[in-house]
Order: C-alpha cells, then structure tokens, then sequence
C-alpha cells in the first residue's frame, strides 16, 4: 500500500497515512481537527542492478552491430530479416 503525506492547514503539523488506491483522501489533521492537503513528495523508487534501464538509457552496455547478410557473402536469406 502506498504512503501518503499530509500537511495541516491550521497547526502546520504533517503525518504519513499508509492508504489503498481505493481510499478516500484524508480530511481532517490527527492533531487538531483542521483540514489538511496531499503533499507531494519525492518517491523512494530506484532502478538498480542491469537490463533495460541501464543498458538502454544510461548509456552502459552498448549492444554489438548486427552480422552482415549472408545474401551478400553467397548464403541463404531464410532467416535475414531484410528478406520479408
């Protein structure tokens, strides 16, 4: 379940409600009772370790240029995929 963070608008004073996606937003502050409003705040989501991100976007492992077509060298273009 997601974590949300909340500021009140009439003490100041901010908390974390752990939500669904499904529940409603909270309206009133814990504290005093004042109406409060969603802070957005950075996520702890980080993409570690190899695959598509690192390979891809991060300019890490480059892939190796495709074989030459074996047409060109006198061989058969069954599997080339310039032949379809």
């Amino acid at each position: 379940m997601p974590v949300y963070e909340y500021q009140c608008e009439a003490c100041s004073h901010q908390f974390e409600l752990r939500q669904k996606f499904s529940d409603p937003p909270a309206e009133s502050c814990p504290a005093c009772g004042g109406t409060v409003k969603k802070l957005i705040s950075s996520t702890a989501f980080a993409l570690k370790g190899g695959g598509w991100y690192t390979e891809g976007y991060s300019g890490g492992k480059k892939s190796e240029s495709p074989s030459p077509c074996a047409a060109a060298s006198g061989g058969s273009c069954a599997g080339c995929p310039s032949a379809a």
